[in-house]
């Protein structure tokens, strides 16, 4: 069997975030970042941030492309990509791990990309060890 990245390369996962990271509303803090995931079917979902002018209404582009997946029908997060401008690594913040979480499992990988292209991988395990999921309610 091939890899999984063979059969879905992080270059769609890119493509999909950097369109969407275009259309960031980002009119405060002007740091537009796209995320895109593949779900268990393969599918692909994008969100961007969209900021409000009451700062804690906005929405980070990991929790839209999540709400997009589940919107389409996908249960399951397989990989995710996030994409931000800058020198330093954008990495999912706390709550949007933690929404990740939900929908994968510790070993989802979590592609961190710049301008250039993906940067970093991270499992989900690594960015929120022992966390807290759904298989703690069952």
């Amino acid at each position: 069997m091939e890899p999984i990245d063979t059969l879905f390369p992080t270059e769609t996962l890119l493509s999909a975030a950097r369109a969407v990271q275009a259309r960031a509303h980002a009119p405060y803090s002007r740091f537009r970042v796209g995320a895109a995931l593949r779900d268990e079917t393969g599918a692909v979902h994008a969100g961007c941030n969209v900021e409000n002018a009451a700062y804690p209404v906005g929405t980070c582009a990991e929790a839209g492309a999540i709400a997009a997946m589940v919107a389409a029908g996908g249960r399951r997060i397989a990989a995710i990509l996030v994409l931000g401008d800058g020198e330093a690594l954008v990495t999912p913040c706390g709550a949007c791990r933690q929404r990740i979480r939900e929908f994968a499992g510790p070993d989802t990988p979590i592609h961190v990309a710049g301008p250039g292209g993906v940067r970093r991988t991270f499992t989900l395990d690594a960015l929120l060890p022992a966390s807290f999921g759904p298989d703690n309610l069952a």
